[in-house]
């Protein structure tokens, strides 16, 4: 790849604000890059629209159907990655080697375009080749029949699934006889239901689209929304000019928190004008969410003592806290006593700042939280997400108009994958139900989550892998481990539109199938068939293509699923799967017989914008044990790995341990790499640098520009290591770096996991920064295989 593919290298800062006509401008270059000027124009004219499809990016909700213009900068660059002219058949692969292939970026990989044949490696000549639909079909069969146990088979699902695909691919898997089903629930908001579920009863955020019309106040808490929901910017937007505060905690300055230019406003295009968009920004350190949230409760529980104290008044809603909730004077007495000292060095905000952030909670009638993976991705993110909940709860933000929890997902279906069953903890429930409609005994044990279905094909326990859709080699913590373990597998399957690192990181044996997109007709038997989505507010709706096929080799999700099922499971299973796939309104069928919410599936869903599944905690039903929503009280974590590592290092010599947050760029959708850019943090051509305070950079001998390594602070004897990033001064708190991944996945220890969640720790790493050997100059700066293999 030359440099001219991904455009001229440089460091510049950004003047302008989010979307507006840099938007614009990224949009034609997108549309133009992909070779589908008019087609691409074409088919955005139907994404989010009623009779239209879905956007395969992100999970945010749709606000008008009736909009010629429902999509965003970045969903323009996921339905044009996925309406591509480009192609990547069988002659792509008789051409390169996997070793070869192995060689070359994620973005050039991705870049290739769609797959068009199913192919199966070909180990003699180190190449993939052609397999007929069939013959795969009965090759995994094979491999998942000669298991002597089913837990030896592990099944990954992305969050771009329909609900339909989802469904048959649970039951397929539980019929075969396990419940190992890593997702990618288990990378990003697992800890989201953790701490939601026995806290109000449901995993789900609590808020409508509505009720940001409503809200007085809205909080930010790790996310950013101008690159990854940048249909958000919309409500904040709007929030905004009618006076709302927006408090935004963040460690990084990002430019949608700040200030957005609309598209659709003639006027703010013609003045080059925008609309700010925090009132107030907290730029805290990486991890200090928690110690930000117990201070803000902390000032409300004694300004709410002063109060009775002076007049009788209290400042909660202690009619809400006395009927719904439990827990209350125990987390009270807990604020009491707690240290402001310790609170301003774990948060790395002032007692000042604290007590101001929580002055606009205290002057809200109605208030949102919203939280993303900057919250999720840390070792006690469960406990932050539970303290965020408490502070909704003091004044009784729960199941109010206008008020409420907003955990924003990324992939555009990663709720509705778990509502429909995609869970390696299956409720008895749902296994009792499966049962009872479909005649089998599911299999009751737990199974794996990602990081456990890592583990396990480390220790040989297991030896089969499938992926419906996502890139698991790219995504995933310990890049090296989890290659590792993916190579030891006799099989490796994964479901696909186009080619990523994962299918050249592969088993002994290989297939890749290539599926059909969202934004493709899907033809059965009884026509063109639509496939359902769940949004981050519980909306369900019908998504319907519009293009033909990229090949007419592909398969539908469902399709692909139904077709293993039948080969897998024979004459032993009584589910009639190749039935339900000639219409997939049998499909719904099934699936309102498994969920209740899912009544009268097929009308309700033929509804323009769908309808929305029942939130019990939205109506103050409290489905937990206490029947009541409960307040946690968790102590300052003051032992993470990254306290560890700086009491063993930071002594005086010793080298500085930062916390590193990993993060997605501009020109990025989770692993998909769109570009090389990232224009709101002013980093142009290129992805290895590192964010970095300037007077760290001075503090530890460097210079802005300087090339170095970075090495991860643990105690298992393991080095990990990301070499070659370039310094970048940027505004960011001290002793705090951030970086993007995939690149810097393999810094992510595989045993470095949130409490009760599973998920990996990707946002507070423990590392130390060391001078490249080799001060080379500026090149390609895009992750190869050849770079991670070093």
């Amino acid at each position: 790849m030359s440099i001219g593919d991904i455009g001229e290298q440089k460091i510049e800062f950004y003047k302008g604000p989010a979307g507006g006509w840099g938007a614009l401008r990224s949009v034609k270059n997108t549309l133009l890059r992909q070779d589908i000027p008019l087609k691409g124009a074409k088919t955005l004219l139907s994404a989010n629209q009623p009779d239209g499809f879905d956007c395969p990016g992100c999970a945010w909700p749709d606000r008008n159907h009736a909009s010629t213009f429902e999509f965003c900068e970045n969903g323009v660059k996921a339905v044009a990655a996925e309406a591509t002219a480009r192609r990547a058949g069988p002659e792509l692969f008789a051409k390169h080697t996997v070793a070869e292939l192995m060689q070359q970026s994620d973005f050039w990989l991705e870049d290739q375009g769609r797959l068009t044949h199913p192919m199966v490696y070909d180990r003699a000549s180190d190449r993939y080749r052609p397999i007929e639909w069939d013959a795969a079909f009965e090759l995994i069969a094979r491999h998942l029949n000669a298991l002597p146990d089913p837990n030896q088979a592990i099944f990954y699902t992305s969050g771009r699934a329909s609900n339909e695909a989802a469904f048959l691919y649970q039951l397929f898997v539980r019929e075969y006889g396990t419940n190992n089903f890593p997702d990618c629930s288990n990378m990003c908001h697992e800890p989201s239901g953790s701490g939601m579920r026995p806290q109000i009863g449901v995993g789900k955020g609590t808020v409508t689209l509505d009720d940001f019309d409503k809200a007085d106040a809205i909080f930010i808490f790790g996310q950013n929304p101008g690159t990854n929901h940048p249909r958000m910017l919309g409500e904040l937007r709007a929030a905004s000019k009618r006076g709302a505060r927006i408090v935004s905690f963040n460690p990084l300055r990002e430019r949608g928190l700040e200030r957005f230019q609309d598209p659709q406003s003639k006027l703010e295009m013609a003045t080059l004008g925008s609309t700010p968009i925090s009132t107030h920004y907290y730029q805290l350190r990486v991890g200090g969410d928690f110690a930000a949230l117990k201070g803000m409760m902390k000032h409300v529980v004694e300004r709410d003592d002063q109060s009775i104290a002076a007049s009788g008044a209290s400042l909660l809603d202690r009619e809400f806290i006395a009927t719904h909730t439990t827990g209350f004077e125990a987390l009270a007495a807990d604020l009491r006593a707690e240290s402001w000292e310790l609170l301003e060095q774990e948060s790395g905000l002032s007692e000042a700042d604290i007590r101001a952030a929580a002055e606009v909670y205290l002057g809200a009638k109605r208030v949102i939280a919203c939280w993303g993976m900057g919250i999720t991705q840390h070792q006690h993110s469960v406990a932050t997400i539970q303290m965020i909940v408490n502070l909704l709860m003091l004044c009784g933000h729960m199941g109010r108009e206008g008020a409420g929890a907003c955990p924003v997902r990324g992939h555009s279906n990663v709720q509705g994958d778990r509502t429909m069953g995609i869970w390696e903890k299956p409720p008895a429930a749902l296994l009792d139900r499966l049962q009872q409609v479909f005649g089998f005994e599911p299999p009751r044990e737990n199974g794996f989550d990602t990081v456990e279905a890592i583990q396990a094909m480390l220790d040989g326990k297991g030896r089969v892998f499938f992926a419906l859709g996502g890139n698991f080699a790219a995504a995933t913590p310990d890049t090296y481990q989890t290659w590792k373990g993916l190579r030891q597998c006799d099989l490796t399957v994964h479901v696909a539109t186009k080619l990523n690192r994962s299918h050249v990181v592969h088993g002994r044996e290989a297939l890749i199938l290539p599926c059909l997109g969202r934004t493709e007709i899907d033809m059965q038997a009884a026509g063109a068939q639509g496939v359902t989505v769940e949004d981050s507010m519980s909306m369900v709706h019908i998504s319907m293509g519009i293009n033909p096929p990229a090949s007419q080799q592909l398969l539908s999700e469902p399709a692909i699923v139904a077709r293993l099922a039948a080969a897998t499971l024979g004459a032993r299973s009584r589910t009639p799967w190749l039935w339900m796939i000639e219409d997939y309104a049998r499909i719904r069928d099934k699936i309102e017989a498994v969920f209740d919410d899912f009544a009268d599936f097929n009308t309700r869903v033929a509804t323009p914008g769908g309808f929305r599944l029942r939130n019990t905690a939205s109506e103050r039903v409290w489905n937990t044990p206490q029947h009541k929503a409960v307040f946690f009280t968790h102590a300052v974590p003051t032992d993470t790995p990254v306290h560890r590592a700086r009491a063993r290092h930071n002594r005086k010599g010793d080298a500085k341990v930062f916390t590193l947050l990993t993060t997605r760029s501009h020109d990025q959708y989770n692993t998909t790499i769109y570009g090389m850019d990232d224009r709101y943090r002013g980093v142009f051509g290129q992805r290895r640098v590192v964010f970095i305070h300037a007077e760290d950079i001075r503090a530890l001998g460097f210079k802005d520009g300087d090339w170095v390594d970075i090495l991860t602070v643990w105690d298992d004897g393991q080095e990990r290591r990301a070499d070659r990033f370039k310094l970048v001064a940027y505004d960011i708190p001290r002793g705090n770096l951030a970086a993007y991944y995939p690149e810097t996945n393999p810094l992510v220890p595989l045993s470095s996991v949130a409490e009760n969640a599973g998920t990996p720790t990707s946002k507070s790493i423990p590392v130390m920064l060391v001078a490249h050997l080799a001060q080379v100059e500026e090149g390609p700066a895009s992750v190869t295989g050849e770079e991670v293999a070093a």
